[in-house]
C-alpha cells in the first residue's frame, strides 16, 4: 500500500513546478517626457499637453525555442468613458537568451491630450495577451486633465466673453474702457453646437459695431469660420475679436456678435458694450 500513498505526494511538486506563470501588468507609470522619472500617483496634465505612459509585462510564457510573443491594446478614456484618442494596438516577439529569464518587456504609450478636454477622472486602460499561453491581463491607471472650464449648453451659445487689454492678456477688464487709438481685444468660447458624422462641426461668427447713436460703425459678417472633424468631440470652440479704436469719440459702443451653427441650423446673438474715454 505504500506506493499508492507515496505516488500522489511525489507527483504534486512536479505538477506545481509545471504551472504556467500568471500574466500580469506591472510598474505602470506616467512621465512628463519619454523614459523620464515616474510622476506621482494620479497625476494631472494640461489640456493640449503630451502625456507619456509606460508599464511592463511579467509572467509570459517562453516557447521551447526560447521565444516569446505578446500583443496589447491601450486606450485613454475620459470620465464619461469617451475615448480621448484612437486605441493603439501593437505586438512584440523576441528571442530570449539565458540571462533574459527575468526580463519584463516594456510597453510605451503617448497621447496629446485634446485641447478642449476637462477630465477629473480619466484613465489609461491596457489589455495584454500572451500568444503562447493564451492568457490575458488588464490594468487601469488614473490621471486627470486640467483645461478651460466652459459650462456646457443644450443649444448654441457664447460663454466667458471678456474684453482684454492686449492679445496675450489673461485677465478680463473689470471695466471695458479704452482710449482712442487703443487696440481692443476680446475672447470667448462657443458651445452647444451640433455634431455631425465623425464629430464634425461647422460654426462661423461675425460682428457689427455700433456708434453711441446706434448707427452702424463697422461690420464683418464672417469674421471667422471653423469647419472640421476630430476624434474627440470638441467641448467648445475659442473665438477672438480685435478692433483698432482709431479716431473714435468718447462714448459707449455696442458689439453685436452673431454665431451660426451651420451643421445644426442654430443661431446665437449677443451684445457686448465697451467704452471709449
Amino acid at each position: 500500500m505504500k506506493p499508492a500513498v507515496l505516488f500522489p505526494c511525489l507527483l504534486l511538486p512536479l505538477l506545481l513546478g509545471a504551472q504556467t506563470p500568471k500574466l500580469t501588468i506591472v510598474s505602470p507609470a506616467f512621465h512628463q517626457f519619454e523614459d523620464g522619472p515616474p510622476m506621482p500617483a494620479n497625476p494631472y496634465f494640461l489640456a493640449g499637453e503630451t502625456l507619456f505612459f509606460s508599464c511592463r509585462v511579467a509572467g509570459y510564457k517562453a516557447s521551447e525555442k526560447e521565444t516569446m510573443g505578446i500583443e496589447w491594446k491601450i486606450e485613454a478614456l475620459d470620465d464619461q468613458n469617451v475615448a480621448l484618442a484612437k486605441p493603439e494596438t501593437k505586438s512584440l516577439e523576441a528571442d530570449l537568451a539565458p540571462e533574459d529569464k527575468d526580463w519584463k518587456p516594456i510597453i510605451r504609450y503617448q497621447l496629446v491630450t485634446p485641447y478642449s478636454a476637462l477630465c477629473a477622472h480619466c484613465r489609461i486602460r491596457i489589455e495584454v495577451k500572451d500568444r503562447l499561453s493564451g492568457q490575458t491581463a488588464a490594468a487601469e491607471a488614473p490621471f486627470s486633465i486640467r483645461g478651460k472650464a466652459v459650462e456646457p449648453s443644450e443649444t448654441l451659445t457664447v460663454r466667458n466673453f471678456r474684453f482684454l487689454r492686449s492679445e496675450t492678456d489673461e485677465t478680463p477688464l473689470a471695466v471695458p474702457a479704452y482710449r482712442p487709438g487703443d487696440q481692443l481685444w476680446a475672447r470667448f468660447e462657443m458651445t452647444g453646437y451640433r455634431f455631425g458624422e465623425g464629430n464634425s462641426i461647422h460654426v462661423e461668427y461675425g460682428i457689427s459695431v455700433y456708434r453711441p447713436s446706434g448707427k452702424l460703425l463697422y461690420e464683418e459678417p464672417k469674421a471667422a469660420e471653423t469647419e472640421e472633424r476630430s476624434f474627440y468631440p470638441k467641448r467648445f470652440i475659442p473665438g477672438v475679436l480685435n478692433l483698432r479704436l482709431q479716431g473714435l469719440p468718447a462714448g459707449e459702443y455696442p458689439i453685436l456678435l452673431v454665431v451660426k451653427d451651420l451643421a445644426g441650423n442654430q443661431k446665437f446673438e449677443g451684445k457686448y458694450t465697451f467704452r471709449v474715454e
